[in-house]
């Protein structure tokens, strides 16, 4: 296992643990996320754009609630309570869907819902990865642990594409729910496991302080706001293709779109399984973390340009599945290795200030800009990739200073220590 993968035998337990808490989540996220992306043809670009603001507003009070929460409840129990909290929404949402008096607006509730859930369930799980696993162990596993999101984001869209038609939308919001139940289970066994190296004291209680110090330790830290700038650079791009993409498929019937988005879902995760599995933990171990973080943006900088010049569908599906996948099997996990240097109020506290608000906060302002662009400017999609193209290029200078700082990061100093330097 050493030899394929870099896993060391005291390891195994705790990595494939992890390994099997990240495929459960994608799993049920993935059956959720075609039903999502389904709905976003039915509404114009103004529409959709509303919606991610509101999807930013309603991340920015999730994150202050998690701060809360964080410093009042045990350690223990706080992964656990998040997962049962969703899964508890998610059937909430199916009892509202069968009400007599459902309307749009609880499609849209729901659309703004899975929204915050998708940066929530893999930002807590990774909270919790680079919690219990060194910065030593990190570049070996963590991208073995990836590619169960990968795993997890195939078996989902193929439930959603094979059971959509035989239990109808609604039901597959029960399936989703059930399967986010799992988790807990792993997480009693990881947390019992003796597998890591990087376990703070202290898990029985609760992590204690401000519970908004992590907006403070966010502005404060410079590692933080390169983090930050790398996401919403990141979420540029996001943003651009994907509206594109939900304009371009306006006109198709809405299951069949569902079927498409997870079509699109089940390619780039088989494109990242082998990648994060096996050639991620080689990458950054040989080449480090600069190179890692850097190889998906100098990748997108020449896909945005073969777009520009080459405006057409399948052009854009392509550089969707090339961007999806590099960032499930490279970008992510070495984004997240970035973490194992900080302390744990850190990780639970600014990180969801960090992968949350700068995530949606990102979607929000370059959603506008791009429906500025299309509709008040009447910028078509090569203008669109030229812009993105630039974007991708400050992306990647991002990611150079990201991975200097990794290497030169003194672990020894908590956070507090730094942001005390830094004042």
């Amino acid at each position: 296992m050493k030899g394929a993968a870099k896993i060391e035998p005291a390891e195994i337990k705790a990595t494939f643990l992890s390994f099997g808490f990240i495929f459960t989540l994608m799993a049920s996220y993935y059956i959720l996320r075609p039903i999502r992306d389904a709905m976003a043809s039915d509404w114009s670009d103004v529409e959709l754009s509303t919606l991610f603001t509101m999807t930013f507003m309603a991340s920015v009070i999730a994150v202050m609630v998690l701060g809360v929460v964080v410093s009042k409840i045990s350690f223990r129990y706080l992964v656990v309570g998040v997962y049962g909290f969703f899964a508890a929404s998610f059937l909430a949402f199916y009892l509202a869907i069968q009400a007599p008096a459902a309307s749009a607006y609880i499609d849209k509730a729901f659309y703004v819902w899975v929204s915050v859930f998708s940066l929530f369930h893999v930002s807590i799980f990774w909270s919790l990865m680079s919690d219990i696993f060194s910065k030593q162990q990190a570049p070996r596993l963590f991208g073995f642990i990836a590619s169960g999101a990968s795993i997890g984001a195939i078996v989902g869209p193929l439930l959603a594409i094979v059971l959509v038609r035989q239990l109808g939308t609604d039901n597959l919001l029960l399936v989703s729910a059930l399967l986010l139940l799992v988790p807990i289970a792993i997480i009693i066994m990881l947390r019992d496991s003796n597998d890591t190296e990087n376990r703070e004291p202290g898990t029985s209680k609760s992590i204690g302080g401000n519970p908004f110090a992590g907006f403070a330790l966010f502005i404060r830290s410079p590692l933080l706001l390169g983090i930050g700038l790398f996401i919403f650079l990141y979420t540029a791009i996001s943003t651009f293709v994907y509206f594109e993409l939900k304009n371009m498929m306006s006109g198709v019937d809405k299951a069949l779109r569902v079927q498409i988005w997870g079509m699109m879902d089940l390619v780039v995760n088989i494109l990242a399984i082998g990648t994060a599995m096996f050639a991620t933990s080689r990458l950054t171990t040989r080449f480090g973390l600069t190179v890692t973080l850097m190889l998906v943006p100098i990748v997108i900088v020449g896909g945005l340009l073969v777009v520009a010049m080459a405006p057409m569908l399948w052009v854009v599906v392509a550089l969707q599945i090339v961007r999806r996948a590099g960032n499930y099997s490279i970008t992510k996990p070495g984004r997240e290795m970035l973490f194992t240097v900080v302390d744990r109020e850190t990780r639970f506290k600014a990180k969801g200030v960090v992968d949350i608000i700068v995530y949606r906060g990102g979607d929000a302002i370059t959603a506008w800009v791009f429906t500025g662009l299309t509709q008040g400017l009447g910028a078509g999609l090569g203008v669109v990739a030229m812009i993105g193209a630039g974007i991708a290029a400050a992306w990647a200078m991002t990611a150079r200073y990201l991975g200097r700082a990794y290497a030169h990061y003194d672990k020894a100093k908590s956070s507090s220590e730094q942001i005390k330097e830094s004042v």
